[in-house]
């Protein structure tokens, strides 16, 4: 084979080869090389194995992925693939079995449990990518939207509507040549991920004598799925925050014969139903009894629990489909159109695209697979003997839109309405719109200035409450004084931050006290593992701004805080009109009348005043309690209760820089840019990334956390795609 590694001055892998099969190889060799615990540690995680090294916090996980047949639903992609895409893939997988045992030589974790690497199936990176991705259409939100329902009546829901339990986001933008410094089009943007040490990302460059490409790859899967550059055309994606899943009631009984049953909308069927065992670390083994109906697989309860189960119909699952042929496509691509056509086949999840060429073709679409159903699969789990709630075909064509100017992606109501039930806020969206319309010669190098955009646009109703409180205690009032003067950055090193980031916590707090929001903060019987989607705090705390205004119509309140029930029945396909009753007659329910918000506030205001006073030390910044706290999944031998802090932060949810904290629970950010970029379709050596650690993953290694200081500052690292200009690896240099 002739494969060659080369290196920039940051560690970056450089691959290059005689064809892309050989190019395939090289690119999963490098992952296994590079990043041998990661690699291992999702493969396990895909197949349910996790918690046999990394302990009994993983055993939940791992049931899930058993339950909703991860591994399985993969090999049944894998099954149904085209022979040149399944040819590209065996070819990746080998390069990662090769490499994997010199990879985990290197790798300290491995002997720190006892880990040796293991099996790679021809369809292990399809099970990662799913493991990746199964909760990115946010499923559990149903069960969020099903207790508030059972709990405080169907209108309450609206008051929660939000997307901030959501496990991604993203920021995309996309300027038209016209907009910039050298006449060629720009897109850059941030994916917004739980930070894991190792990242998500790898920054990689690809190239055989068929094509050329940069991006950013996931370690495990072939190709460059979701930011790509390949000289002549370049593509990003944001999560669309389409609803593609859903959950169904199950009535499941035993047989005589102990096989399990279960009532469909033709009376009751036959259900697959076998036992598994997961090992768990320092722990007994566990069973679990894994149950799959014509739906989908049993993820809550099963055939002897007393409140019921819920099985998950998702699309791969159904289509025995995730988009892969799309992925060598990309590869290949050198207009929009390609693009455009490559991402025809594309399936999991579903995105909304940015794409831009040198000829000037610009490209703004969504892609995906997405279910035609009744409108209230989107809300909550629905009956599975109800025949209404059967899924009727695909949405074909996805939406798309025409680019002329600019356009802004960052998980907003937008492209993707008609298939979604809840979208972020607009703030973050609206700000970079503003930034973008404050120059028309852009440039890469001035992208930095909207990537680490800290302006916070979601404080008005809450500093508009703090702005009428009569009667204010000095120190309240001092405090107060201040808060309205603040230019509403969250800048890491702004006292002014750090006090409106204690004032909105302690908000949340009390809210969360409030007698008549109380039954949801009762425990709710679930698994653990939808326990962040079900925390009374954090939907509170993201849902903030429309509670604190809750009395006002919806047409005052940021549309899109709303789920698809409140916008006009004629924007939405009939098919996926949200429940009527959700939409009324324009006002937001009247289920926090009782609360006096603006003594609520002012409570907060004074006790967060007295305490300034009682400390009598200087007010801490944002910094200094928001930091970054990266996942890494190690168990720990010693556990020490009070580890470290990470690097300070600026930003917050709302902001352009997005580093997401839940407030009222903690100023900790384990949520934030998995990334950045910037894509120049002038010159492609213009470009600019970089990632929150490094390039490595081997603890200790020179470029292991190199690039966090840049990460830290908003800076990026130039792509380097002249081979001249890079540093030949031999085997001994990796």
């Amino acid at each position: 084979m002739s494969i060659e590694v080369f290196r920039d001055a940051w560690g970056i892998p450089h691959l290059r080869a005689g064809d892309p099969l050989e190019l395939a190889y090289a690119q999963g060799h490098n992952a296994a090389i590079d990043r041998a615990w990661q690699l291992e540690v999702e493969r396990h995680r895909a197949q349910g194995t996790s918690a046999a090294f990394l302990g009994a916090d993983s055993l939940d996980w791992d049931r899930f992925a058993r339950q909703a047949r991860l591994a399985d639903t993969a090999r049944r992609c894998y099954a149904r693939l085209d022979e040149p895409t399944a040819a590209w893939l065996d070819r990746y997988v080998a390069g990662a079995a090769d490499g994997l045992r010199e990879g985990a030589d290197r790798a300290p974790q491995f002997a720190a449990t006892g880990l040796a690497p293991g099996r790679w199936e021809p369809w292990t990176p399809m099970a990662l990518w799913l493991s990746h991705h199964i909760l990115f259409a946010g499923f559990p939100s149903k069960l969020w939207r099903r207790r508030v329902m059972d709990l405080l009546g169907e209108r309450a829901v609206a008051l929660f509507a939000t997307d901030g339990i959501a496990t991604s986001g993203s920021n995309g933008w996309l300027l038209a040549p016209g907009r910039t410094a050298n006449g060629a089009a720009l897109i850059a943007g941030d994916p917004h991920r739980f930070i894991e040490d190792p990242g998500i990302y790898q920054q990689i460059h690809l190239a055989c004598p068929e094509f050329d490409v940069v991006g950013l790859a996931v370690p495990g899967v072939p190709g460059i799925a979701h930011f790509g550059h390949t000289g002549s055309v370049a593509w990003a994606i944001t999560n669309a925050m389409a609803d593609y899943q859903d959950l169904y009631h199950e009535r499941l009984r035993r047989t005589a014969r102990g096989g399990v049953e279960a009532l469909g909308p033709d009376g009751w069927r036959s259900a697959a139903a076998h036992t598994e065992t997961i090992e768990v670390a320092g722990s007994e083994p566990v069973t679990v009894e894994i149950v799959e109906t014509d739906r989908g697989p049993v993820v809550i309860g099963g055939p002897d629990g007393t409140d019921g189960a819920l099985s998950l119909r998702y699309p791969p699952r159904v289509r025995e489909e995730l988009g892969f042929a799309a992925l060598p496509a990309l590869l290949r691509a050198r207009t929009v159109a390609d693009v455009d056509r490559a991402l025809e086949k594309w399936a999991e999840p579903v995105n909304v695209v940015l794409a831009a060429d040198t000829a000037g073709g610009l490209l703004h679409r969504v892609a995906g697979a997405v279910p035609r159903r009744d409108a209230r699969n989107l809300l909550r789990p629905v009956p599975a003997w109800d025949a209404a709630h059967a899924w009727r075909g695909w949405h074909a064509p996805l939406p798309r839109a025409e680019v002329t100017d600019h356009a802004v992606m960052a998980n907003q109501r937008g492209l993707a309405a008609p298939l979604g039930v809840e979208f972020s806020a607009p703030h973050r969206a609206d700000r970079i719109a503003e930034l973008l319309a404050g120059s028309g010669r852009w440039t890469g190098e001035s992208m930095a200035a909207v990537h680490t955009d800290t302006y916070l646009g979601s404080t008005a109703t809450l500093l508009g409450l703090l702005a009428g409180l009569p009667r204010l205690s000095p120190a309240a009032d001092r405090l107060r004084t201040q808060l309205l003067g603040w230019d509403r950055r969250m800048d890491r090193d702004s006292v002014a931050a750090g006090h409106y980031a204690a004032l909105r916590s302690a908000v949340v707090r009390l809210l969360a006290a409030e007698p008549v929001l109380a039954p949801l903060a009762e425990p709710s019987g679930l698994p653990e593992l939808f326990a962040p989607w079900l925390s009374l705090t954090a939907r509170i705390a993201f849902a903030l701004e429309r509670l604190l205004a809750a009395d006002l119509p919806a047409a005052d309140l940021p549309a899109a805080d709303l789920p698809a029930a409140d916008l006009p029945a004629a924007d939405l396909p009939a098919d996926d009109r949200a429940a009527d009753d959700l939409a009324g007659d324009g006002l937001l329910p009247g289920l926090l009348t009782g609360i006096d918000r603006a003594e609520l506030v002012r409570t907060a205001l004074e006790q967060l005043a007295a305490t300034q006073a009682r400390d009598g030390t200087a007010p801490p910044t944002w910094g200094d309690t928001h930091r970054l706290a990266p996942w890494q999944a190690l168990p720990d031998p010693d556990p020490t209760p009070d580890p470290p802090p990470g690097p300070a932060l600026g930003g917050d949810h709302d902001c352009v820089l997005a580093t997401s904290c839940i407030p009222g629970l903690t100023d900790l950010s384990a949520r934030a840019s998995a990334a950045r970029y910037v894509w120049d379709l002038g010159r492609r050596e213009d470009s600019r990334w970089v990632v929150p650690f490094g390039a490595h993953a081997v603890p200790g290694h020179p470029h292991h956390r190199d690039q966090l200081p840049l990460w830290l500052s908003g800076a990026l690292v130039p792509v380097i795609t002249d081979w001249n200009r890079l540093t030949k690896e031999t085997g001994d240099d990796h």
